[in-house]
């Protein structure tokens, strides 16, 4: 069984008790873009940027299946707007995608002015995670009726 959830969908795609966790495991974590994480542009890293994507969408896949995961694949990252220093970064984390040992994580940041009420989409991405047990060997990500 493998259920996934693309920008067309909604969570309704999805059975009411996982719409339900998925709702609930989502991941918000906001960042101030000081100098120590900018580049020679004055831009945000985008290793840093890739790192703090992983880790969001991480907590979030915690969250939705409460299993040791671990990271498998980050597909394609697009970095539309760069992220100046002095800024703010919001950085949304959400399952769109369950499979039976896997499950796929969408992360957004969004670039906020610290000053104004101005705000921008900047870097999408999708991870991919895998849940395993104690023996590090794949298992089942969500119980299947």
């Amino acid at each position: 069984m493998s259920l996934a959830l693309n920008p067309a969908q909604s969570e309704t795609q999805f059975p009411k008790d996982m719409a339900a966790r998925i709702a609930q495991s989502e991941a918000r974590v906001i960042k101030a873009i000081f100098p120590s994480n900018t580049n020679h542009h004055n831009t945000l890293f985008g290793g840093d940027a890739l790192a703090w994507m992983d880790e969001s969408a991480f907590i979030a896949a915690t969250r939705f299946c409460r299993k040791s995961l671990v990271t498998v694949s980050s597909d394609r990252i697009d970095f539309k707007k760069a992220i100046p220093a002095g800024s703010l970064a919001e950085l949304i984390a959400k399952v769109i995608h369950v499979g039976n040992t896997s499950l796929k994580v969408e992360v957004n940041i969004y670039v906020e002015d610290m000053y104004k009420d101005h705000r921008e989409h900047a870097i999408r991405g999708v991870f991919t995670f895998v849940a395993v047990d104690a023996d590090r060997q794949p298992t089942q990500v969500w119980p299947h009726g």
